[in-house]
């Protein structure tokens, strides 16, 4: 397939001109490295990396450290991600306006990622995985804002099924990388760091990206840019709940979902715990797959998108409650399909749904920064949460009951919104 750059639509119009399947296949492909480099270790290098510095410790103390790590994290993404957004809009380099930012986000998540391979204390750990995931809030606040800006309306769903779609096959890829092939931490981490770098090269070289004139570009201040911050539900509602389903879905997700070698390792004793994990992502990756891409197409064509999200949140609320009341590897592996059929659909509409509720073109990138932050934040804070109610509170079986239960407050969240059908 011959892959040749366009023209991009100007910086503050909604785009009308459909992009082309070379744009799209550049886009999934720089979701895929971005996913693996991504997920690859909060689903397993980081997790072993936090029990090797805590040789005596017992589980619980790993799970504790994996998630007092991962929350820090998290709160340098809610930082991140709309100040990263909002320097976008406001950048006027000849390059285009998220280019430079994609590139150079990339360029740190990979640094950061090589520099926490050689960790062996929780300080050194924490410290580069907050680099890392620092670059991964720059790089993807950029991107994301290329679908509001290039991609017109009709097209979204198709779109971002393939921002989805890429997650499911980067996680799996990843795992089947650093436990075949790069053998070791450190072997990962610079595995998953050169592919990151190498695989979204290809979309800076096609995708348009038009250049922001100066007399355009929003006031850049202090005050401005922390006024951005607070986008007023009552001026906004639609974006308000938007970003509450948002919120309460990932919430639910990452609960279910960032505690899951554990469970494998310590609440069912699976010999294999590693081995299974891949097991249960690979039947993940396949529903994942078809529901993102289907059904985000699908949600196009009937020029609807609640439906979807409401429905894919149940199936989430379902599949915890599975783990919940059978907790076996069978009904693990049922769960992972319909956990995969409902996360995959609900990051494809939603985030087309996302894209059609923003207040204002000239702050796309970070308005949709604000949208990521209810994606990264709670997938970030999930594990100490998670850690945290295990421990203290309810073992396993509440972890994935309240999972269920913030699924279905997720669904319920977005029936208010009245601007997209």
């Amino acid at each position: 397939m011959t892959v040749e750059p366009s023209t991009a639509p100007a910086p503050l119009t909604e785009p009308a001109r459909r992009v082309t399947p070379g744009w799209i296949a550049t886009f999934a492909t720089a979701w895929l490295g971005i996913w693996m480099a991504q997920l690859t270790p909060v689903q397993l290098l980081l997790p072993l990396q936090v029990e090797a510095a805590l040789p005596d410790t017992d589980w619980v103390g790993s799970v504790v450290a994996f998630g007092v790590i991962s929350g820090i994290a998290g709160l340098c993404a809610l930082v991140a991600y709309p100040l990263a957004g909002a320097a976008s809009d406001r950048t006027v380099s000849r390059y285009g306006r998220r280019r430079p930012w994609i590139l150079g986000g990339a360029l740190v998540f990979a640094a950061g990622l090589v520099l926490l391979g050689f960790q062996t204390s929780l300080v050194g750990i924490g410290v580069w995985w907050c680099v890392a995931l620092v670059g991964f809030c720059v790089t993807t606040a950029a991107l994301t804002a290329t679908i509001s800006d290039q991609v017109p309306v009709e097209q979204r769903g198709l779109v971002s099924g393939w921002l989805s779609a890429p997650q499911a096959i980067g996680t799996i890829l990843g795992l089947v990388l650093v436990t075949t092939v790069f053998l070791g931490t450190a072997a990962g981490y610079i595995a998953v760091a050169v592919l990151l770098v190498v695989l979204v090269v290809p979309f800076l070289a096609v995708a348009p990206d038009a250049v922001l004139p100066r007399a355009e570009r929003p006031p850049l201040t202090l005050r401005a840019l922390v006024a951005g911050f607070w986008i007023s539900p009552r001026r906004h509602p639609d974006f308000g709940w938007t970003l509450l389903g948002r919120i309460l879905v990932n919430l639910g997700n990452a609960l279910g979902t960032t505690q899951l070698l554990y469970f494998l390792m310590f609440g069912l004793e699976r010999a294999d715990a590693e081995g299974d994990l891949i097991l249960l992502t690979l039947l993940y990756m396949v529903f994942v797959i078809i529901a993102s891409i289907g059904l985000g197409a699908l949600s196009d064509r009937l020029g609807r998108r609640k439906a979807f999200v409401v429905v894919a949140s149940l199936l989430q609320a379902t599949a915890a409650l599975l783990l919940a009341l059978v907790p076996d590897f069978t009904a693990a592996m049922i769960g992972a399909g319909l956990l995969g059929l409902g996360y995959g659909s609900f990051l494809s509409v939603d985030q087309a749904l996302a894209t059609q509720v923003l207040p204002d073109a000239a702050s796309r990138g970070k308005d949709l920064g604000i949208m990521n932050i209810a994606t990264a934040v709670p997938q970030a804070l999930g594990p100490l949460l998670g850690a945290w109610i295990v421990a203290a509170l309810a073992g396993f079986t509440g972890l994935f009951v309240l999972s269920a239960v913030i699924a279905v407050l997720g669904a319920l969240a977005v029936l208010p919104v009245r601007a997209v059908r």
